[in-house]
């Protein structure tokens, strides 16, 4: 059988930190980004596959003809399925520092490869690294109970009842936005802007722009506010205005913290993880083509 990440977890990297000081006290191995990532001429190749049928058969057949090695021993990931499970590949090893190489066979594939079963060690040669840096997130509860937690994708804030949520907008220790009345509000990364950001109306953000996306989801006041494209550097501070009448939400990619009062957020320097492309279907050019499609 293939492996499934909830299989294999060792509890590292998976994403979650119960540290109160995790900006200054990250307890993820540190990797500082590399320009090129070398593809030894005959790669061990670990394989992760989702529960789908299609990737699980999948990758019994590039197993066979390939091999498969422990995560730790590999040179490369090739994780099997779609942008969620690419999600959780990346939470659960981001920490051993080695690169990823998905093929799609999921519903969403916009971090993933087109799947082909033969040539993959050729690819795999081919391939274009692309460097991401996550957001950190520490959100601080009503309970008095401090979560961190990494996102690659984006940090959501959402309403948890029927009532919208208020939240201050805090940017490098300054107040920006007195009070913010919406469904929610969310920090995305590049990578992360063709996602939820993207379909909150948010901008789609170039690699390597230094730049992250701050969208509101469905505002009520200011009603035509549409948000902000900020320095990625920028610390993000959102607190919630009465959360004991309007409860809302913090969600580090698929994290979730209930009932917050106060989230903050900035975009890590010193923690990268490097997916790589066929030079066909470069995420650059994925980006660019999302913008001049329609439906």
């Amino acid at each position: 059988m293939c492996r499934h990440l909830v299989e294999v977890s060792s509890g590292r990297g998976s994403g979650r930190v119960p540290a109160r000081s995790f900006f200054t006290a990250p307890r993820y191995p540190r990797r500082m980004p590399n320009s090129t990532t070398v593809i030894a001429q005959e790669p061990r190749i670990c394989f992760l596959a989702s529960p789908a049928p299609d990737a699980q058969a999948a990758c019994e057949e590039l197993t066979r003809r390939h091999g498969d090695h422990a995560p730790a021993e590999a040179d490369v990931l090739v994780p099997l399925g779609g942008d969620g499970f690419m999600l959780q590949a990346l939470h659960r090893y981001a920490s051993l520092g080695k690169p990823f190489y998905g093929m799609k066979l999921g519903t969403v594939g916009f971090l993933m490869n087109h799947f082909r079963g033969d040539g993959l060690v050729g690819r795999l040669h081919a391939a274009e690294p692309a460097v991401l840096h996550p957001l950190e997130m520490v959100a601080e509860s009503e309970s008095g109970a401090s979560v961190g937690s990494l996102a690659y994708n984006e940090v959501s804030l959402l309403r948890q009842t029927r009532q919208a949520a208020h939240v201050a907008i805090e940017l490098n220790g300054q107040v920006r936005l007195d009070e913010l009345i919406c469904d929610g509000v969310l920090v995305a990364t590049a990578a992360g802007s063709t996602a939820y950001n993207f379909s909150a109306q948010g901008p789609i953000l170039p690699l390597g722009a230094g730049v992250i996306a701050l969208t509101p989801i469905a505002a009520f006041r200011p009603r035509r506010w549409r948000g902000a494209v900020l320095l990625a550097d920028t610390e993000v501070k959102f607190r919630v205005l009465d959360p004991y009448k309007r409860p809302v939400s913090a969600t580090a990619d698929s994290h979730e913290v209930r009932d917050v009062v106060e989230v903050t957020i900035r975009e890590s320097r010193d923690r990268s993880v490097t997916l790589m492309f066929d030079p066909d279907h470069r995420l650059e050019e994925r980006m660019l083509a999302e913008q001049f499609t329609s439906g």
